[in-house]
Parts: C-alpha cells; structure tokens; sequence
C-alpha cells in the first residue's frame, strides 16, 4: 500500500494556556497496554512538547517506560461501528474534552466481516460526536495495521480494503476548522516481525506506530514535520555481564540508520519496578552497579529525534562468586639497611606469605631514634625499598607491612634504627665474624674506614642486634645499646681520629639463643 497523508490546514493548538489534551481512541492494539502511547509520550517529551495531556477515561500503563501518560479510550474488544451505534462517545469527550483525537479503529469490525462502507459510516458518526464536543477538534484517522491471524482468512483484504478507502473519505469529511490527517499505519508493517499473534503489536510494532503518529501530530502543537522520519534499527546482541564487585557491564552490536545513529538510551528494571532511562551512551557499552536482580533495555536514537524499538530485555543478577578475603599476610620479618649513604639507605626485609598472595608492602619512616610519627615512605611490591632524599648524618626508623589484593595489611614489621653517613668526607663502616658457637659469637675486626681527604675527629657506628642477641664485651671502642640498637664511638687519643684513607678496628662479643646462627652483617657510619 502506498502511503498517503492528508493534512488539511487549520489553526494549530501550540502554545496553548492549558496543555493540549490528546485522546488515543481505539481497542485493545491502543488500549491493553497499547505501548505505541508510551512511545509516543516519551517522544513528546524529549523533544520539547511538554504543554501536552494524554485524556480518556482508561488509565493506561504496563509499558516498559516510567511515568508516561497513559490516559486513552483504548477498549479491547470493541468495534467502530459498537461505539458509535450505541453513542458511547459523547460520555467519553463530555469526561475529557480533548483538542485532538488519534483514532485507530475498524480491527474488530474487519474480524467480523463488516463492510467497508458500515465501517466508515460509523467513523463519520464518530467526527460528528467529537466536533459537536468541540468545532475545533483536530482528528488523525489511521489507516489500520494489517491482520493475519489464523482462522480469519478474509482479515487481510478486508483491511486493504478500508484502508484504500480511508482517504478519500478523510477528504470528504474534512473541514477547514476541523480538518482530518489521515495517518498510514499499514505500510512497512509486517505481521509477522512487528506482531505477537498477527494482529496485536510487539515492542517493534508499537514503535513503528508511534514513528507514524509523531510526524501528523507535531504540526498541531506548533512543531515542524521532521525532516527524518526514519528510526535506527534495533540494537542486536545485547547481552549483560556482572563481575564479583556487582558492576554490570552492557554490550550490544550497532544500530544502523538512514542519516546517522547519535546514541543509545539504557533503560533499568529492579525487582520489577517500571522501567526507567538510567543513562545515555554514544558508545555500544555502558556500566551500572547491581542493587537487587535488574533486567535492562537498550534503544538507539538518531539527531531526529527517532528512536529505535526497545530490544528484549536482558537480566542481570549476582554471579557465584569466592566469600571474600578476609585473612592479612603475615608480619614482614625485621628489615635491614644496605648501602646507607649521606642521603639514601636500603631496606630489604624477609617476605610476607598470603592465603592468596602479597601484592604489595608499606613502608612507614619516622625521624628521631625515638618520638616522631611514622609517614609511609613507599609501596613496593618486592620485599626491598630504596629510601633517598634524606638527610646527612640523620637518624630515622623504619616499620614495614604487607598487604594483599584485597586490601588487608599485616601487622607492622619491628623497627629498623638507620643514621644516615654524614657530610663532607663521611665514613663507612664493616662487621666482621671472627667465630661463633651455639650461644655466642665474637666480631672483630669490624672496621671504620675514611674515605676522604682529610682527617675525620670522631665517628660513630650503629647496628641493630637480632632478637635476643645481647653485647657481653667489646674492646677498642665505647658501646651503648638501646634495645636492639648499638652505638658504638671511637676512643678519644686511641682510634677516635682517622687520617684520611685511614681505618679503625674494634670488637665486640655477643650471646644468642641456643641454635641461632644469625649475627648482624651491616652498619651505619656518621661522623660529627
């Protein structure tokens, strides 16, 4: 069937005080739930044609979009040539008093083999009642969607034939105050891929009707006829995934169109709530975070306005997932220095195990040997941190932590007492293992060596003792300990003085647990 569209010119109704009140007029394809109205509505909307009521004494909703108008005078079962016989009508514009009328009607009078000429006479009964209700009612007649239900063999030519035979009556009955637009619905629509049983329209059909009333309505509320009429194809392959921090990822093949798509429109369910728009994308994937089980929508859009039909829902629920990780690596073991410098030392550390795995370690430094806050400095992922921008001949501690992918830390590693070599010509210093036995060990010569140019007047050496070892005796040099700590000075007119390149040596003696090997291996070395 050839399209064909009368539009005869009368005044419009746009930017009316009152809302421009629109009655959908038909049976059960406008009413029960008759999605082309909400389709149609949200169009409305978004393109500005707020000023616009939906009227009819039937509410009107179950359609996938939230807070439309769903007020018609969509009655399932009824015939065009039943409601004007028995004048129901007239009650129904006395409730509403619309300004203009979408009427789609003549499918039951069609399944009943009604003639053609019955039909429209009840249509031009039907005008009569709604110009007697108001002169200036605008009325757009469609010509029907085809039938092909079963066991209705004369269904499909009886519609060809009203429908041939809707304008020519549109034209004879139209008025220059109360003109008539004859809307074809018919064309384009397949019974097969836009119905659910040959006859009542499915999401595809219903937007296809809704793209055919848009561009015969708009005129009448001061809008021009778009230029594009023609609405993208539906998005294909939807599909949703949901990872274990319930974050649904949307994907979905392109939409196609005649000028261009501009974007998609994400549409949300939860717990069977109505659906509503969540968000717009230009892209063919978009994000949400799952609250509850939520199935999702998606239509494409072009820069006309026309929207494709919604595709199939798609669900979303929590997916299995592990019970989350609760459990902290252990405690790193007690971290040692290497190559301190004036202004840099070495950290290393014995690693953390995890039930899953260390991704990472923490490490805090406070200064002073006492006091201070501890700062973290560093986030390895290795068992060692290179600590620089420090200051010569400066004491600072350090503290370690592991952590996992999860987020959980271990407790704080003991501390680690570095001082940083000083200024100018610095020192270094070396720890030397003379012999050990099962509960001792004797160190000497440990060595404190001048590395620079001119004589250094004083040094001072430091060194954390393992767990549970203890100084017994030390000879050539004065030693202090403060916990694990070890200080130890030269003596004043004995070694205290090193000529430049020179070294000093001193000893010490030390106990250890029964079956302990360990002894300390490095030291720090400042000078005045």
């Amino acid at each position: 069937m050839i399209a064909l569209v009368i539009t005869i010119t009368g005044p419009t109704i746009a930017h009316a005080a009152a809302p421009v009140r629109i009655m959908p007029l038909g049976d059960s394809i406008t009413g029960g739930p008759g999605c082309w109205r909400a389709v149609l509505w949200d169009r409305l909307q978004r393109n500005g044609f707020t000023g616009v009521d939906f009227v009819g004494t039937l509410p009107g909703g179950g359609c996938g979009l939230n807070g439309w108008d769903g007020d018609n005078e969509g009655h399932g079962g009824f015939q065009a040539t039943g409601i004007a016989n028995q004048n129901q009508l007239p009650g129904w514009l006395a409730a509403t008093h619309p300004d203009i009328v979408l009427m789609h009607l003549g499918t039951n009078d069609i399944w009943s083999n009604l003639p053609t000429s019955t039909i429209l006479a009840a249509y031009g009964k039907l005008v009569d009642q709604m110009r007697a209700d108001n002169p200036n009612m605008k009325i757009l007649v469609a010509q029907i969607i085809p039938m092909t239900p079963s066991g209705c063999s004369w269904c499909p030519t009886g519609v060809s034939a009203l429908d041939a035979a809707i304008p020519a009556w549109a034209a004879g009955k139209s008025t220059a105050q109360s003109p008539i637009t004859v809307v074809d619905q018919f064309s384009g629509f397949d019974t097969t891929a836009d119905t659910t049983d040959g006859v009542h329209p499915d999401d595809s059909g219903f937007q296809k009707m809704s793209d055919r009333w848009y561009p015969a309505l708009t005129p009448l509320l001061g809008g021009t006829p778009p230029a594009d009429s023609t609405a993208p194809s539906v998005p294909a392959g939807l599909r949703a995934t949901v990872s274990c921090a319930l974050v649904v990822t949307l994907n979905w093949s392109a939409s196609t169109d005649n000028v261009g798509v501009t974007g998609y429109d994400v549409f949300r369910s939860t717990n069977n709530s109505p659906f509503t728009v969540i968000g717009t994308t230009t892209a063919t994937t978009f994000t949400d975070t799952l609250s509850g089980l939520a199935q999702y929508e998606i239509r494409a859009r072009d820069a006309a306005g026309n929207t494709s039909a919604l595709t199939a829902p798609v669900s979303a629920a929590p997916p299995p997932c592990p019970p989350p990780d609760t459990q902290p690596p252990t405690t790193p073991g007690t971290p040692t220095a290497s190559a301190t410098s004036s202004t840099a030392t070495t950290l290393t550390w014995t690693a953390a195990t995890d039930n899953i795995g260390v991704a990472g370690y923490d490490v805090y430094r406070a200064p002073g040997a006492s006091g201070g806050t501890f700062a973290q400095v560093g986030r390895p992922t290795t068992a060692t941190f290179t600590d620089t921008g420090l200051t010569p001949a400066t004491t600072y501690r350090y503290q370690v932590r592991a952590r996992d992918a999860a987020a959980n830390t271990s407790a704080f590693s003991p501390t680690l007492t570095v001082t940083t070599a000083g200024g100018g010509s610095g020192c270094t210093a070396a720890l030397t293992l003379q012999t050990g036995w099962g509960g001792g060990y004797v160190m000497q010569p440990n060595t404190v060596t001048n590395p620079g140019t001119a004589t250094l007047n004083g040094w001072t050496v430091t060194f954390t003792l393992p767990a549970g070892h203890v100084v017994t005796g030390s000879w050539n040099a004065t030693v202090s300990v403060s916990g694990q700590t070890v200080t130890v000075r030269g003596i004043a007119g004995q070694n205290a003085a090193i000529p430049a390149g020179g070294s000093a040596t001193w000893g010490f003696q030390a106990s250890r647990p029964n079956g302990d090997t360990t002894v300390p291996t490095t030291a720090t070395c400042a000078t005045p």
